[in-house]
């Protein structure tokens, strides 16, 4: 009998559906996915996936507005991918960033993958530590078309700006030129500033600063005025006039003496305004290098056995507020670390610019317990010197005041007053953790009222009254901030797109306005005198902050813009001349065809180029000398030269024949100990010649 085996069919189990998350960046994906465990997949969408058409306005206007959204060229293998995916998902969330962008870019995506927008699939967290990612993996919600409409409004007033200013620059000035309603008045207040810094008028004035002697106990006191009233003095005759007045031999009598103790507070933790600023001021970071920085701490760094962590909240915020959870963690390590007395019973309370929204904490780490010393392996500078900034701005601000003990003295002889004032540090309090360095004690002796002292000199000095300083990046943000202008999300790419278009170039970390700057702002200031309007810009913010919270309808706020704006569009076409940017004469000639050489406008700036342009196309850089051969070669001479990221070397003329370069400055002289050459370095005050060898240094030059 034959046997039949029956053949055994596996049946293959299908693996159980995944839920789908959806984020803007791999790094971030990354960190999510480790968090939510193996029954979630998290893909990144690389940033939005529509916007409005590159080569056309995409907005019409007949139809309130309605902006025709298209799928980013480039991103067809995203989209594809993000769909396939999406078909196989058991669900899908949007966790896309927690702000206006962020949820117009998870609207975006519901779109594209065809998601109900009504659908409780957008989730949002504040930071992205493992309990917030799965806390608020428990709340998911539908998406708020109220910051959809809010974000869209922006785009469309900034299309609308951009698409009718742009063209008619382009036509009327040179082309690559642009306009925008927050960069405009960046370049506004830039042009301002320098404005009054030509049209300021220096004033006289003098100052006295002595030394008196208690003793052998010297200390220093400045002139304050006559017969207890403070007196300016203008000029040298009235320093004589004082000066004759008293009698240098004689006794001055301290008259009174006031002891006090003054309590310094903390400042508040971080806003992305005050980031950019204190990172600008401190570290020399610009607005880019900062948001890049805090984009990374914030999406997940790989911190050893704890893998990849974020190690910031969310860093496009306005609000000074913190929770309560992070306050408990922050006093707990305050007493481990530093003991009971450096905690603060109630933090301080920053305020919070007009119209800031509080949706999100202020900028702090995830935990207050990843100081910053542990983490120095893992992080590379730019990192490392961020976090340590946002750590310590954080500890602080939930530290004791700083206590001094000051004293202030007055010392009179004849009517003419003096005063001194000294101080000592009695607590360091939040100090501890993020001083400025300036908290030196300035003791005076042992003071007493009815005590006399003796004059040991006098300084007589002439000053001058200063200009305003012209704009950093810094306070160029500080001040957008205080008049309204502009969100947190905007500043860095406003800074960055004046800079690009060669409206302002930065000199010595200060804001310049070019040539062109000059032009264009003319050209916005009488044609379209509202987009370089403040107040009404910051009324344009105010009402989209309207938009967001549903006070407001967007349609509304797009038309009460553009009806005025649209008439002054077509009066610009009508009445606006065409504006001819005159080469300069180079005062040398081509040295291919033999034509004049000129000065041409371009988009970095000014170059040689040839007159004969196009039928001769010869452009040559414009370089500085700075009457220096070179060490190296000793034929050609030192030129300044910028590196990709515009910072300012010296290099050979003769490049590239000869490959000399040096970031400091050649003086033109050899070391009289090793026969190097010499260099100019920059220090506080003015600057040093140094040997790069570090074994000579000249005396400083202010």
């Amino acid at each position: 009998m034959a046997t039949s085996t029956a053949s055994k069919k596996k049946t293959k189990r299908k693996s159980p559906k995944k839920n789908l998350v959806i984020v803007e960046s791999p790094a971030k994906a990354k960190t999510i996915e480790k968090y939510l465990g193996r029954s979630y997949k998290v893909i990144a969408s690389k940033g939005h996936v529509r916007d409005l058409p590159k080569s056309k306005m995409g907005v019409d206007i007949e139809n309130e507005y309605e902006p025709h959204y298209i799928s980013i060229r480039g991103k067809g293998d995203t989209i594809k991918e993000l769909r396939s995916a999406a078909k196989k998902a058991k669900k899908v969330y949007l966790a896309a960033d927690p702000d206006r962008e962020g949820e117009s870019i998870a609207w975006h995506l519901s779109h594209v993958l065809d998601l109900d927008p009504e659908e409780d699939n957008r989730v949002v967290f504040n930071e992205i530590t493992k309990d917030a990612v799965k806390e608020s993996f428990k709340h998911p919600r539908s998406i708020d078309m109220n910051l959809v409409d809010a974000q869209q409004a922006r785009r469309i007033l900034d299309r609308l700006v951009g698409y009718s200013i742009s063209p008619l620059l382009w036509q009327k000035v040179k082309k690559g030129l642009s306009a925008g309603r927050v960069q405009s008045i960046a370049l506004w207040l830039v042009i301002q500033r320098e404005k009054e810094i030509e049209n300021f008028k220096p004033q006289e004035y003098w100052s006295i600063d002595s030394e008196f002697k208690k003793g052998r106990s010297k200390f220093a006191a400045s002139f304050y005025g006559v017969a207890g009233k403070k007196k300016e003095l203008p000029n040298n005759e009235a320093v004589e006039e004082i000066l004759k007045a008293i009698d240098p031999k004689g006794d001055f009598d301290i008259t009174k003496v006031t002891k006090r103790e003054r309590k310094r507070q903390p400042q508040a933790p971080f806003t992305t305004s005050t980031l950019q600023q204190e990172a600008n001021r401190k570290m020399n970071f610009r607005t880019r290098r900062t948001m890049m920085a805090a984009q990374q701490l914030y999406e997940g760094i790989n911190i050893g056995k704890e893998g990849s962590q974020g190690l910031i909240t969310y860093m496009r915020t306005d609000s000074t507020r913190i929770s309560a959870i992070a306050k408990h963690e922050a006093s707990q390590f305050l007493h481990e670390e530093y003991g009971a007395e450096y905690a603060a019973t109630k933090p301080i309370k920053g305020k919070m610019p007009e119209g800031a929204q509080d949706a999100h904490e202020a900028i702090r780490p995830t935990s207050v317990f990843r100081t910053p010393k542990s983490l120095k392996e893992y992080l590379n500078n730019d990192q490392f010197k961020l976090y340590q900034l946002i750590w310590s701005r954080f500890v602080a601000s939930q530290m004791t005041p700083a206590i001094m003990d000051t004293m202030a003295v007055t010392i009179e002889q004849n009517d003419v007053v003096f005063k001194a004032n000294g101080s000592k540090m009695k607590f360091e309090g939040f100090l501890k953790v993020y001083g400025d360095g300036k908290e030196k004690d300035n003791i005076l002796p042992d003071l007493e009222e009815g005590d006399h002292v003796k004059l040991a000199k006098t300084n007589p000095d002439q000053h001058f009254t200063q200009p305003p300083a012209r704009y950093s990046e810094a306070t160029l943000i500080k001040t957008l901030e205080e008049k309204g202008v502009g969100r947190p999300s905007t500043y860095s790419p406003t800074l960055e797109t004046i800079q690009k278009r060669y409206y302002v170039k930065l000199v010595g970390r200060r804001f310049e306005p070019t040539e062109l700057g000059d032009i264009v702002n003319d050209i916005i200031v009488k044609y379209f005198p509202d987009v370089v309007n403040v107040d009404f810009t910051a009324n344009l913010e105010d009402d989209l902050d309207d938009v967001e919270v549903g006070d407001e309808n967007w349609v509304k706020v797009v038309d009460d813009f553009y009806k005025p704006f649209s008439k002054e569009v077509e009066s610009a076409t009508e009445k606006m001349e065409k504006i001819q940017i005159k080469d300069e004469p180079a005062g040398f000639n081509c040295d291919i065809c033999g034509a004049p050489m000129v000065i041409k406008m371009g988009r970095y700036g000014k170059f040689y180029a040839c007159s004969r342009f196009p039928d001769c196309r010869n452009t040559k850089a414009i370089v500085k000398e700075i009457g220096v051969i070179c060490p190296k070669c000793h034929k050609g001479q030192v030129i300044e030269r910028k590196s990709k990221k515009n910072r300012l070397f010296y290099g050979c003329s003769r490049y590239p024949d000869c490959d000399f370069v040096s970031w400091d400055k050649p003086v033109g002289r050899d070391c009289p100990k090793d026969g190097h050459f010499l260099v100019e370095k920059k220090i506080k005050g003015g600057t040093q010649v140094v040997c790069p060898n570090g074994d000579y240094e000249e005396a400083a030059q202010k």
